[in-house]
């Protein structure tokens, strides 16, 4: 099948007799939609020959916006109004980016929501919005090759994208008319593009720098089964990087700083700065001649300038080691993907540390895009391989005390579905919080929220007696959906969380950090506010069901509850776990006798119909 056709931009797609599935790589610097046919797969290529497809849009202060190498010449020469690696701010609010907005050539401001938008002239424009357009050119040249349309779509997402940033590459799809049939990880999607699930078996490692995204994932193949073992990236370390580090070399040694610079003129440097880093991938030298300056960086200098940013990469390989319990000796290979990996000194580096040459056969711009259709076509033709991708970061829930359970764990193989089991804290409660929390960290303050929601029509029964099962599901794009259901009514919500704007790399990689930093501390105030709760939950109760059945108390019983609940309140005042623990025990054992003729009446009244409170909402237990 021949690819090589010509579409430009307005251009009416041939007519079409049935619709096809495609592969996408959404790319930070470039995008390339491939098509499967039969045991072969290969990029749509435009009127030039070139199979990418530039990530950048231009939008004109009238007229429909342009997209590829017409908006990047725009962009190169610094005219306002385009916009590039744009990938860098899906699903992110403005404190998530606050790091780069000084070198982005346009202003940006926080949208409703809390996802930003870029202000261009009069317009203000989301993130998706523009990766939307990016995808309908993409969308339009696949059509032009085939001669049919094009709604369907295996879309490539860097394996550290959070639930907010996956979730609005499916809302940019949706905009472009595309159904996404699945978001597959893009190591996975360079994997099965090197036919690694051809018969080939072993731990692969898929080394993944593109222009502003890093990813690395360790897989385990075994009889056509896809499993990752851990994976762990960097969503801001890329070739844009080196881009930047090169122009801010050249800006102090062509002694630029003696005059400020527009943002025109900035993103002009950083163009000659992106062409000089290629020629440097076969070159030992490049010359630089900007604003009648010229300079030569000879590619020793550009190993010093980019190895801090080459070492965070080699660093975050060790962290996907120790995550999966395997030494370097257990990796049997190293897929290069990406446009940066041409850099020698990340090969070099990346050979260095892992101990073999790694594959690098594959053109890898077209690498992730091709394993992308080839999944297109296993899911629309009943061919698709089974892929295990992990969960980033673990899920959970808040419950009495600010404790962040987890639910689901970082790392497990997804998709997935886990339940917990949950009840009431006060008599009478009819209504049940349910706060979903993101992290690794034992508190729910040091995690991330996600989503807040209530459970009602739970029936009025004493506290701890009405069970609701919360169930976790992320599905195989990764996204989460949660259910709470209460058993014995049957009362059920569910949930699709949806964050309006996502983690920045930084979090991510504090958030892994302070978990192991803080594991025995955590682990530690977990247990004593777990017994804080208890005893104060203990006392709650008890108090509450002697004024309720003060009839049921036997001589006696009353005071001496009461000296009890008063050496429990001084224990909850103090430190001591263990004489929290010991205290509330005692409390629980004088009272039993109490507490089981008080239920037994409780459940009589409740079965018959009777409300035992009014109804009251309160947090998870």
């Amino acid at each position: 099948m021949n690819l090589l056709q010509i579409y430009e931009p307005g251009e009416t797609p041939l007519p079409h007799e049935n619709s096809a599935a495609v592969g996408i790589d959404l790319g930070t610097t470039n995008s390339v939609v491939a098509i499967a046919s039969g045991a072969n797969a290969e990029v749509v290529h435009n009127i030039h020959g070139h199979a990418l497809v530039p990530s950048v849009v231009y939008y004109p202060p009238q007229g429909e916006p342009e997209i590829g190498y017409p908006a990047k010449k725009r962009h190169d020469a610094g005219e306002k109004g385009t916009v590039a690696s744009v990938k860098r701010l899906m699903g992110r609010g403005i404190d998530d980016i606050a790091t780069v907005l000084g070198n982005l050539p346009y202003d940006v401001v926080q949208g409703t929501g809390g996802m930003v938008r870029l202000k261009l002239g009069d317009r203000q424009i989301s993130p998706v919005e523009v990766s939307a357009e990016i995808l309908k050119y993409l969308k339009l040249s696949a059509e032009k090759a085939l001669g049919k349309e094009v709604n369907q779509a295996v879309i490539t997402v860097p394996a550290y994208f959070d639930d907010a940033a996956r979730t609005a590459t499916k809302d940019a799809a949706r905009l472009a008319g595309l159904e996404v049939l699945r978001l597959i990880n893009e190591p996975t999607a360079a994997a099965l593009a090197y036919g690694l699930d051809k018969g080939v078996e072993g731990i692969y490692a898929i080394f993944d720098l593109g222009g502003g995204t890093f990813d690395i994932s360790l897989l385990k193949l075994e009889k056509g089964l896809f499993q990752v073992l851990s994976t762990a990236g960097d969503t801001m370390l890329g070739g844009d990087d080196f881009d930047q580090v090169i122009a801010a070399w050249v800006f102090t040694e062509a002694g630029l700083a003696k005059a400020p610079m527009s943002p025109g003129e900035v993103a002009e440097l950083v163009a000659h700065a992106t062409k000089a880093k290629h020629e440097l991938s076969t070159q030992e030298s490049a010359a630089i001649n900007y604003k009648g300056t010229s300079i030569t960086l000879e590619r020793t200098v550009f190993n010093e300038l980019i190895l801090p940013y080459v070492g965070r990469a080699i660093s975050v390989c060790e962290q996907a080691l120790v995550d999966a319990k395997l030494s370097i000796t257990d990796v049997h290979g190293v897929v290069m993907v990406g446009g940066s990996t041409r850099v020698p000194l990340v090969r070099d580096l990346v050979q260095e540390f892992f101990g073999k040459k790694p594959l690098t056969d594959v053109n890898p711009d077209e690498v992730v895009a091709i394993g992308a259709a080839l999944q297109a076509q296993g899911l629309t033709e009943g061919s698709d391989n089974l892929l295990l991708d992990v969960l980033p970061l673990s899920l959970g829930l808040e419950i009495m005390g600010g404790i962040a359970e987890k639910v689901i764990y970082r790392n497990t193989p997804i998709p997935v579905s886990e339940s917990q089991e949950f009840t009431t804290y006060q008599d009478g409660q009819t209504g049940l919080k349910i706060h979903v929390v993101q992290g690794e960290r034992e508190m729910v303050d040091d995690n991330r929220s996600l989503s807040r929601f209530e459970l009602t029509g739970i029936p009025a029964l004493p506290a701890g007696i009405a069970r609701v099962k919360v169930t976790f599901t992320v599905d195989a794009d990764g996204l989460l959906t949660v259910t709470a259901e209460e058993k014995h009514t049957g009362v059920k919500q569910v949930v699709d969380i949806q964050p309006t704007y996502g983690l920045a790399p930084e979090e991510i990689e504090k958030m892994l950090l302070s978990s192991m930093e803080n594991a025995r501390a955590d682990i530690t105030l977990r247990l004593l506010v777990e017994a804080r709760v208890e005893a104060g939950r203990l006392i709650e109760e008890l108090e509450s069901v002697m004024k309720q059945d003060e009839t049921l108390l036997l001589e006696g019983e009353k005071p001496r509850f009461e000296r009890q609940m008063n050496v429990v309140r001084n224990a909850i005042s103090g430190e001591d776990r263990d004489y929290i623990d010991v205290e509330t025990q005692e409390l629980g054992r004088i009272s039993q006798a109490f507490a089981e003729r008080r239920m037994d009446s409780a459940i009589t009244l409740a079965l018959k119909g009777t409300h035992i409170d009014k109804a009251t909402s309160g947090q998870a237990s």
